[in-house]
């Protein structure tokens, strides 16, 4: 299955503080900046919304049957499995569908990880980069 610009399927580092597993501070934009998303903690998990897209993101959410791209929790229920490693589900906006992935952090500023659309099957890797 196409990726037109893959706004997350395989974009899923999250650094958090293993002692905590508080959500990691700040902004992150996708590679192709035209994604920024911002974690929060939800329940006992960890959640990422979108807080800005560029014109391109939200027509390709659009047609993906996503009628509000900004706002979108894109990021959920992530829990840490070991330190500096989470699973969750990740929303892909521009195909309307739900998968799961496992986050790792790179550094302080680089998010990194990966997604599958089955297990071991069309799995993709992004990294992500604090903007704030």
């Amino acid at each position: 299955m196409p990726f037109k610009y893959g706004i997350v399927l395989a974009a899923f580092g999250l650094p958090g503080n293993a002692a905590t597993g508080t959500p990691p501070p700040g902004v992150w934009a996708n590679p192709a900046n035209s994604v920024h998303v911002a974690f929060k903690r939800c329940g006992a998990a960890v959640c990422g919304t979108v807080v800005w897209a560029s014109a391109k993101a939200k027509a390709d959410a659009q047609r993906g049957g996503t009628e509000r791209l900004v706002g979108a929790q894109l990021f959920r229920d992530f829990v840490e499995e070991s330190p500096g490693r989470w699973a969750g589900e990740v929303f892909v906006p521009d195909i309307g569908r739900t998968f799961s992935g496992t986050l790792m952090a790179t550094d302080s500023r680089t998010l990194t990880g990966e997604g599958c659309l089955l297990p071991g099957v069309g799995c993709r890797a992004q990294t992500w980069k604090r903007i704030n």
